[in-house]
């Protein structure tokens, strides 16, 4: 068996890549890193058994995966990991909407125009307060509570206008902690690159997609000081609540994290392996709320998780909700089922 694992030029092989590696060569398995950019890279395709791409926030790591990734699965028949399938959606909330009101899911009620005129109605009309998100993002970037009707209009003329970048609301509306840390990187990327010192690829090229021509509103939860963070590998399910930032009603990426398994909504634990049973997603985490009756309904959902998250759970939920004890690594578990090798090993240290 030979598995392939994907990396970018100048992107140092990340920890994530590197467990995926180290879980390979563990379990004497022939494990070899390409590039999509390499000259011989269609003939290195077709030597591997399996693939593994991960693929990231930036542009310059979607853009490749989106464009080979369902070659590789369709025409080369190569299993890959993530697949085609759950990278459809990824970092784009506008697909995960309409994937899931078409199925009567319970997401958030949300509201998506895609004409100026009938954008600006809305905004006229939409009782206050209302979150306001892009289409991407994570860890509660670009994603605001709107109070003031002025702000929601100023928004939306400037979404059918020039557009909003990814991740620029510190410029203009909210200047938080988690966006002044990107500014330092930032900057110190730059001094790297003064220096001529190697720096992550993604950080060599800008994103260059904007945001705009539409307006994606969501209904406001009140009344919630967490989510719960509900992750599917298979059938096994991992879940945590994540604590609302202070002052704030935004709890992804506020690192304040309860990992008791006893305090998890089982409502939710059920939900999360439905959807993903129903879609076929081999992963996908899904981000809890309670609506006006206490009804768990989610915001959004990715398949790019944070892994020591997950090994930081106490176990899991099989299938039929009996929880599995232990600290298991997402990759050990991606590797188990994309290879379909129940005697893949864990290594003790990752």
């Amino acid at each position: 068996m030979r598995v392939g694992i994907h990396f970018e030029p100048k992107y140092n092989f990340s920890l994530r890549h590197s467990r995926y590696e180290k879980i390979l060569q563990h379990n004497k398995i022939d494990v070899i890193r390409f590039c999509s950019s390499d000259p011989d890279f269609m003939l290195k395709l077709k030597s591997f058994d399996a693939i593994v791409w991960y693929v990231g926030l930036a542009d310059v790591s979607k853009q490749p995966a989106y464009d080979i990734l369902p070659v590789i699965e369709k025409q080369l028949k190569i299993p890959c990991f993530p697949s085609s399938n759950i990278i459809w959606s990824f970092d784009n909330k506008l697909k995960q909407f309409f994937q899931m009101k078409a199925a009567n899911f319970p997401i958030i009620q949300s509201w998506i125009v895609y004409e100026e005129k009938e954008a600006l109605r809305l905004a006229n009309e939409i009782k206050l307060p209302v979150v306001f998100k892009l289409g991407g993002g994570a860890g509660s970037s670009n994603v605001i509570l709107i109070k003031s009707r002025k702000q929601l209009l100023q928004l939306t003329r400037k979404m059918f206008k020039r557009g909003i970048a990814i991740n620029t609301f510190s410029k203009t509306f909210e200047l938080s902690k988690h966006l002044l840390k990107i500014q330092r990187y930032l900057v110190t990327t730059r001094m790297k690159l003064f220096k001529r010192k190697d720096i992550r690829y993604r950080y060599l090229i800008k994103n260059w997609s904007i945001q705009r021509n539409y307006l994606f509103l969501q209904k406001y939860m009140p009344n919630n000081g967490f989510d719960t963070r509900v992750t599917t590998i298979g059938n096994r399910v991992f879940a945590f609540r994540r604590i609302n930032r202070p002052n704030d009603f935004r709890s992804s990426g506020s690192g304040n994290i309860d990992y008791n398994s006893k305090a998890i909504d089982i409502r939710c634990v059920k939900k999360a392996l439905e959807i993903s049973e129903y879609f076929g997603f081999e992963t996908m985490s899904y981000d809890f709320l309670y609506d006006d009756k206490n009804n768990p309904v989610f915001c959004e959902y990715s398949y790019g998780y944070n892994d020591e998250a997950i090994y930081k759970c106490s176990g899991y939920w099989d299938e039929n909700l009996n929880f599995v004890n232990g600290n298991y690594w997402p990759q050990y578990l991606h590797l188990k089922d994309l290879l379909n090798l129940s005697i893949l090993k864990q290594p003790e240290s990752l």
